[in-house]
């Protein structure tokens, strides 16, 4: 099957690319370096060099707070375009199924703990990352259309905060784990962290993502989105503690209130995964964590370039 991975050069697209091609598979790789997702002409000209059967959209702009509160003109623009151009050119081309990948960032600012599918809908996303995740979910709403009007299999997966090796450990946009990693790495003395740590999140590890991608676009045809995550529920102080420990940090940790928490708490119910495609994450907090400080490690002065 003629498959084509957009974002296939970033941090959860590798993954994937790491597994199709394990599997046997030669997926067609779009980088934002050959392909601009936003231009139409652009998408296009992907679709019809790469001839897929199978699309896996995972290209995204995308940032922790402080880059969604930067950007967010740019962040609604970009997401909710390139999200309309593959699908659009996945109908045109006649492809046999596509797989998109939404944000967990979503759903409404109070949403009830565990986060239920059905409740994508009952509020306002919390202000910081709204446009980020209106647009994606102007993409499920998107693909739900285009399953009804035009019969094109599109499923809509919505995957907790992902972490693990190769993420973006850039010092301005950088998600929370891997800042974490990076501040405690390379600043024994004291960290700064934004809000108050009381916040809560839940967090995927890139491998179990890109495993729960597969089995989707295996057994799933559906045209209701589906969370991936591991239904555990983890505060920002307690993860600042964690990883910590794990990097050997002694120093003060100094959290600044005067800066947004974000959404005040996150944790998905991980049920429908589970029941539809048999999706379970495998890899604990800790296990993954380990595996992230460690490649950090090895790798931190092209990781903070990047």
């Amino acid at each position: 099957m003629r498959t084509l991975v957009t974002g296939g050069g970033g941090f959860l697209g590798s993954h994937l690319v790491e597994r199709l091609r394990a599997d046997g598979a030669d997926p067609f790789v779009a980088r934002r370096s050959d392909y601009d997702l936003t231009r139409e002409a652009d998408v296009a000209r992907l679709f019809e060099d790469a001839r897929p059967e199978l699309v896996y959209h995972l290209a995204a702009e995308v940032g922790g707070i402080g880059a969604n509160r930067a950007n967010p003109g740019r962040y609604w623009y970009a997401n909710l375009m390139m999200g309309a151009h593959v699908l659009e050119q996945a109908r045109l081309q006649g492809v046999g199924k596509v797989v998109v990948v939404g944000t967990v960032c979503a759903y409404p600012k109070f949403t009830p703990v565990p986060f239920q599918e059905d409740d994508l809908w009952n509020g306002y996303p919390e202000e910081t990352n709204a446009p980020y995740g209106v647009a994606k979910k102007s993409v499920l709403v998107g693909a739900q259309a285009y399953r009804e009007q035009y019969g094109l299999d599109a499923i809509f997966l919505l995957p907790a905060n992902l972490y693990g090796p190769r993420d973006n450990f850039h010092p301005t946009n950088a998600h929370v784990i891997p800042d974490l990693i990076r501040k405690m790495v390379e600043s024994p003395d004291e960290v700064v962290l934004w809000g108050d740590g009381s916040p809560t999140r839940e967090f995927l590890y890139v491998d179990d993502a890109a495993e729960g991608l597969l089995l989707a676009a295996d057994r799933y045809d559906g045209p209701e989105p589906v969370n991936l995550g591991t239904g555990t529920e983890t505060s920002i102080r307690e993860l600042a503690e964690l990883i910590a420990e794990l990097t050997g940090f002694e120093g003060e940790i100094v959290w600044d209130t005067s800066m947004p928490n974000g959404q005040p708490r996150r944790s998905l119910d991980t049920s429908r995964a589970r029941e539809l495609f048999g999706f379970g994450a495998r890899t604990s907090l800790r296990e993954g964590l380990e595996r992230t400080i460690a490649w950090y490690r090895a790798q931190a002065p092209a990781a903070a370039r990047r």
